[in-house]
């Protein structure tokens, strides 16, 4: 029998591993894995970017989550020797709409406790002569790093603990006894004490198979992106972000510089037919089934048809994609961008037709389990970590 459990060889999955180790040396620990290797979904299919804590509601788990993660991140990546850089990021206004727009996020990162400074026009053109905006606000805590080898450091460190991690074992059921859950598996039934899940776009799926409602589904959402040709691996200094609609579920499309010194642009935000989907042909008949019967997400895509139907086009179309863009970097053109891979968010939508905003915890006595974890969870990976390993505390000594 094993102490814990981990089920999800993502970020989250990896970090709580770590921290769990950290905080109980002596126990056996066990992380399951479906994948063969760590980040093979959300984690490893991101623009890699150091959230500051911009956006996010002051008080909420996001808010705190991020500010703690951001130093976090950077700390443990100078300790693994990980290649990060603090380039900063810019939230540039491009009309009087947006600038009204801009002042409440000014309010925002006072309330979040974030160093930042108002730029005119002038002084935006200073710093970015290759981008055209009335006014920006400057965030310097904001960075790049790949996460998927933070990730892989975590599970390294995971191991020299003595954890083990199991690569492609795919969890097919799940039963929570009095004194230990059982963890069947596509090769073997695991026995724990206590089970830890972090599973991403099939968090929903987990929950339910512990006999829990979740409250809500998972809805994946692709973003795409382009990279930019070469030649314009210099055209930005920092992260070049847009003023976003706060009518708009998603952020807009940005600019993203990369640690590998190349700039991608995206991502846009249309629904994927897959869980997993991660190219436009990728169907689901699972996936899609789940998807059109549950209530939630038919208000949602109600509510949102006609953005949707925008991010659709934008999807369909190289030239909106280009539109977009230019709003704030006109230089570029159509042949500038070229192919990248995308990502999926696995977004909870509660049964009511609402986008579920925060990080979402789902508990039974002896499991922990994570159901939302919207961006900025990679940034935060440490401290919401730190926050499973309290939740498991309380659980073991409840049961002392």
């Amino acid at each position: 029998m094993y102490d814990f459990i981990i089920i999800g060889g993502g970020i989250l999955g990896m970090s709580t591993a770590m921290q769990l180790k950290r905080a109980y040396p002596e126990k056996r620990m066990l992380l399951l894995e479906k994948e063969q290797g760590p980040a093979r979904h959300q984690s490893g299919h991101n623009s890699g970017v150091i959230h500051a804590g911009v956006y996010y509601t002051p008080g909420s788990l996001k808010a705190q989550f991020c500010l703690e993660g951001n130093r976090a991140t950077k700390a443990f990546c100078d300790e693994h020797a990980i290649p990060y850089e603090s380039c900063g990021k810019l939230l540039v206004a491009t009309n009087p709409l947006e600038v009204e727009r801009m002042q409440a996020l000014w309010d925002r990162t006072a309330a979040n406790g974030l160093e930042r400074e108002w730029l005119s026009a002038e002084q935006l053109a200073e710093r970015e002569p290759n981008i055209a905006g009335v006014g920006a606000i400057f965030v310097p805590s904001s960075g790049i790093v790949d996460y998927s080898l933070v990730t892989q450091a975590m599970a390294e460190e995971f191991e020299r603990q003595g954890g083990v991690i199991r690569y492609g074992e795919a969890v097919s059921s799940l039963e929570e006894r009095r004194q230990e859950v059982l963890v069947t598996t596509s090769s073997e039934t695991h026995s724990t004490r206590y089970l830890v899940t972090c599973a991403g776009l099939m968090a929903d799926r987990i929950i339910r198979m512990l006999g829990q409602a979740p409250g809500f589904t998972i809805c994946p959402f692709r973003g795409e992106y382009y990279r930019l040709a070469d030649q314009h691996s210099q055209i930005v200094n920092h992260l070049i972000y847009p003023i976003p609609d706060p009518s708009m579920p998603f952020l807009g499309v940005h600019l993203t510089r990369m640690i590998d010194g190349s700039v991608t642009v995206g991502p846009n935000a249309v629904l994927a037919l897959a869980r997993e989907g991660y190219r436009r042909r990728d169907v689901s008949p699972r996936d899609l089934a789940g998807m059109v019967t549950h209530p939630g997400l038919l208000k949602v895509l109600w509510r949102h048809l006609k953005p949707g139907m925008h991010e659709m086009k934008n999807s369909l179309s190289r030239r909106g994609y280009l539109d977009e863009v230019r709003r704030y970097c006109p230089s570029l053109e159509l042949e500038d961008l070229e192919p990248w891979p995308a990502g999926v968010r696995a977004q909870a939508v509660s049964r009511d037709g609402k986008l579920v905003d925060d990080f979402l915890f789902v508990n039974t006595p002896r499991t922990v389990n994570v159901g939302n974890a919207p961006s900025p969870a990679a940034t935060s990976a440490i401290p919401i970590g730190a926050h499973i390993v309290g939740k498991v505390r309380e659980q073991v000594e409840r049961q002392v």
